[in-house]
C-alpha cells in the first residue's frame, strides 16, 4: 500500500528488444497479430501477440517504432527464449535482433497529479517536451521516451524509457513528489486497466481473443498472414469466442497465509474451478493489494462467468467491471 497517491516504480521486470534492418517490417508482419506498418506512420505504440502455429500465445508485446527500428517490450522472464525463437525465423532476411534492456531504465509514474508532476520534472531538467494525452501515444526528447498508458479513474499513468545517463536525474526529480512503489503495485494498475500478460506458466495457453486482445486493439484482421493467423481469424469470423478474461478480486481469510505456512497465494497459471470442482479457467496475472487481498485477471468460459460462483483454491472470487466492454 502507498500513502501518497502519486507513485513511481522501477519497471525492471520489463525487457526490450530492438529489431532493425531492411527486411524488419516484412519479417515482423509475418510474426505478430497486429499491423506493424501502422507503427511507422505515427508516434503510437500498440499491443500485439506472438503466437505459435496453433494460434496460442508465446508472448504479448508492447510494440513501437523509433529511429528506424521496431521495439518490443514484454516480460523479461521470456526475453531470452523469445529472442532465440525470433532469430530462428530470420534466416536470410536482413534483420538484426538485439536485447537493449540494459541500455535503458524503465520507470512508471501514476497518480492524480502524475501529468503535472512529470511535466514539472521534465521542465526542471530543461526538457522541452509536450506530454502525450492519448493512451499508447508517445513522445521523445533527449533519448528519452514518454509513453501514456491506460489508467484507473482519476489517475494518469506514464512509462518513461530513458537511457541510463538520463534516468537517474529524471528519477531523482520525480521522487520529490512521488512515493516509490513495488512492482506488484504497478502490476495491479495494469490488471485494473484490463491489460493481460503472458508469463512462463501461461505460455501457449491462450488464443489472443481469450485475453481480450481483439478488444484492446491488439489484433488486425486485415493485415495478412502471420504465424497462427488461421486460428485467430477463424475464431473471429466464425464468432466462436467462448472464453474471455475478467477482472476479479480474490480475498483470502484474514491472516490465513500467516496462520498456515503451507498456504499459497494465487499465481499465474493457477486453475479456476466451479462449484462442482470442474476446471473452467485459469489466472492470467495477479497482484496483491494487501497481504490477503489480490487483484487478478482470470480467463474463463463465458457461460461460467455469467453463472458466477467460481473459485480459486476453495476461495470465492468476486467479479469487478473491466474498463472496457467484453461485447465483441
Amino acid at each position: 500500500m502507498t500513502t501518497n497517491p502519486n507513485i513511481i516504480c522501477n519497471l525492471s521486470q520489463l525487457g526490450l528488444l530492438e529489431l532493425s534492418g531492411a527486411d524488419t517490417l516484412t519479417f515482423l508482419q509475418g510474426q505478430v497479430t497486429n499491423d506493424a506498418k501502422q507503427l511507422t506512420v505515427s508516434n503510437q505504440a500498440h499491443l500485439t501477440a506472438y503466437c505459435n502455429p496453433k494460434g496460442r500465445m508465446l508472448a504479448l508485446f508492447l510494440a513501437f517504432y523509433l529511429n528506424d527500428c521496431f521495439h518490443l517490450q514484454f516480460n523479461r522472464s521470456l526475453l531470452e527464449p523469445i529472442m532465440k525463437r525470433l532469430k530462428m525465423y530470420v534466416m536470410r532476411s536482413k534483420v538484426e535482433i538485439k536485447d537493449i534492456s540494459d541500455i535503458y531504465t524503465i520507470i512508471g509514474i501514476d497518480g492524480p497529479e502524475a501529468f503535472s508532476i512529470l511535466a514539472s520534472s521534465l521542465a526542471k531538467l530543461s526538457r522541452d517536451i509536450e506530454l502525450p494525452k492519448n493512451n499508447y501515444e508517445f513522445v521523445t526528447c533527449a533519448n528519452t521516451i514518454i509513453l501514456k498508458l491506460p489508467s484507473i479513474a482519476g489517475h494518469t499513468r506514464f512509462e518513461i524509457i530513458a537511457e541510463k545517463a538520463n534516468a537517474s536525474e529524471i528519477e531523482s526529480s520525480l521522487k520529490e513528489h512521488c512515493q516509490i512503489a513495488e512492482q506488484t503495485y504497478w502490476d495491479s494498475l495494469d490488471i485494473q486497466a484490463g491489460i493481460p500478460d503472458v508469463l512462463p506458466a501461461t505460455q501457449e495457453q491462450f488464443v489472443p481473443q481469450m485475453l481480450n486482445l481483439d478488444l484492446l486493439n491488439g489484433i488486425n484482421f486485415k493485415k495478412g498472414c502471420y504465424t497462427g493467423q488461421e486460428i485467430v481469424a477463424r475464431t473471429h469470423y466464425l464468432g466462436s469466442v467462448k472464453r474471455r478474461t475478467y477482472l476479479v478480486e480474490i480475498a483470502l481469510l484474514e491472516n490465513s497465509l500467516v496462520a498456515n505456512s503451507s498456504a499459497e497465494s494465487p499465481k499465474a497459471g493457477d486453475k479456476i474451478l466451479d462449484t462442482n470442482q470442474s476446471e473452467i479457467g485459469q489466472i492470467v496475472r495477479v497482484a496483491n493489494t494487501t497481504e490477503n487481498q489480490f487483484n487478478a485477471l482470470v480467463e474463463l468460459r463465458i457461460e461460467s462467468a455469467i453463472a458466477g460462483n467460481v473459485f480459486w483454491n476453495n476461495t470465492a472470487i468476486k467479479f469487478n467491471d473491466l474498463p472496457y466492454s467484453l461485447a465483441s
